[in-house]
């Protein structure tokens, strides 16, 4: 019930992130909004999200996980139905800013549950399994509902739906929940303010990216900015009795690879979701549910994949099934990146689609296990942090750069196909990671630990001598 409960809430975080892509274009009919006002009304959530995220994580460790977790669900779902009331430009924007604050609260708080209430081991690696399979579905699955929700009803719909899904989760969450106790210390005042400053700094000059190009001053501005405080919030932290976000997290070349592989995978695959759509919609010339239906050969062999991941990672070890995880999703993107406006769907865009599934289905429950991978148990809510902070940056540094590489194209045929190809260097870059960082450490963990059982075994061997 715990498992399903954190599950549940986190899946509806995931799913509005990718719900509202088949629906923009009913969005910006009804209120009439600009390109820029359009933008907005994704980028103000992710802008909000990615921000506030090591600030959430840090509010479980010190007020206490499950009060935490159910103040979350409650903006969450109060600014879902904000939006789906949302009658002009502004009123959208704000709300859907409202939303990015509830998610930056559940995200985090609903990993590290998973981190506190499932021993290391068995148990965890299936809780944390699907978890990521969570992630996965949640995006992919986000796109099929939004265009279900946009053609036979409204696009508002997709909104209102939270709200009973979080009042059940909120009921279900004091009931089942156990009440963890309020970590002692002090709030890492310093922290939280160069933390979020620092974040919403970069993520805004990462977004504005796209809608001005990387030479504009407000956007070279935003990132220098945002690189000044992040470097003054790790100085911070590294003097900090009590840090928002541990330096020590970083010891771990697990966890540290676990980081940049998640920022380029999620980044490759937002805006492969974000420009499938478009060219579904644009070049095929589908309905919203059609565009949404397309994507359905890849979330079944996600999902079908990833039931058999606890089973392999026994067999095969975490590492080398993310590996394989990416290496799939990586031949599957360079495989549709040949994609064109004469290309039949099933001939040549099925085959791709069920390889990247499969990929995905193999990497998410693995890379958010490295993510994570031994971390003390008053660093859960900062190492949750990370693994979020990692997937929100990647998915908004992902579109932000892929339409800027697109963007030299004439014609949407192109802009895709360009960037599939910049998607693919993205996921490159997460696998060469994975095999550089990941697995060596996985593998020298196995050495430590069949040494120590060695030197445990001779011990007792000798102790029983008479």
């Amino acid at each position: 019930m715990v498992l399903a409960i954190v599950l549940v809430s986190y899946f509806m975080i995931v799913l509005d992130n990718s719900i509202i892509f088949t629906g923009l274009p009913q969005i910006q009919a009804s209120m009439d909004l600009s390109p820029a006002a359009m933008a907005w009304v994704q980028n103000a959530y992710t802008l909000v999200f990615g921000g506030l995220l090591l600030l959430g994580a840090r509010a479980g460790d010190l007020l206490g996980r499950q009060r935490v977790f159910v103040a979350g669900l409650v903006l969450f779902g109060l600014a879902s139905f904000l939006v789906g009331t949302a009658q002009n430009e502004v009123w959208i924007i704000a709300a859907r800013t409202f939303q990015g604050i509830g998610a930056a609260i559940v995200a985090p708080a609903s990993l590290s549950l998973i981190t506190a209430l499932f021993p290391a081991g068995p148990e965890r690696s299936r809780a944390v399994a699907a978890y990521g399979t969570t992630a996965g579905l949640g995006a992919s699955l986000g796109l099929v509902a939004g265009g279900a929700l946009a053609d036979w009803i409204s696009w508002r719909a997709g909104f209102f739906i939270n709200v009973p899904i979080a009042a059940l989760m909120i009921i279900a969450s004091w009931k089942f929940l156990p009440a963890f106790p309020a970590v002692r210390g002090r709030f890492d005042a310093a922290g939280a303010i160069t933390s979020t400053l620092g974040m919403g700094a970069l993520v805004y000059g990462i977004i504005n990216v796209a809608e001005q190009g990387w030479s504009a001053p407000l956007t070279i501005g935003s990132l220098v900015l945002g690189a000044i405080v992040l470097a003054v919030f790790v100085l911070n932290e590294w003097r900090a009795r009590q840090p928002i976000m541990p330096l020590r997290l970083f010891r771990s070349r697990e966890r540290t690879g676990a980081a940049i592989a998640r920022l380029f995978f999620a980044g490759a695959m937002i805006g492969f979701f974000f420009f499938t759509t478009q060219f579904f919609q644009g070049v095929y010339g589908w309905t919203p549910l059609q565009a949404g239906l397309g994507f359905l050969p890849m979330t079944i062999l996600q999902f079908m994949s990833s039931l058999f991941v606890s089973r392999l990672v026994g067999k095969f070890g975490n590492a080398a099934l993310l590996v394989a995880g990416f290496a799939l999703v990586l031949g599957g993107m360079g495989w549709i990146s040949r994609l064109t406006a004469d290309t039949p769907f099933i001939a040549g865009v099925v085959g791709p689609l069920l390889v990247i599934g499969l990929g995905q289905g193999l990497a998410f429950g693995p890379l958010t296990s490295a993510g994570i991978a031994g971390a003390l148990p008053q660093d859960a809510g900062a190492a949750s942090g990370l693994v979020n902070t990692a997937h929100q940056l990647g998915s908004t540094l992902g579109v932000a750069l892929l339409t800027s590489v697109a963007a030299g194209a004439s014609t949407l045929e192109g802009r895709v196909v360009d960037a599939y190809a910049g998607g693919t260097v993205m996921l490159a870059v997460a696998l060469v990671a994975a095999i550089a960082l990941i697995l060596p450490a996985e593998l020298a963990g196995r050495k430590r630990t069949a040494t120590s059982g060695t030197r445990q075994s001779a011990r007792v061997s000798i102790g029983d001598k008479p």
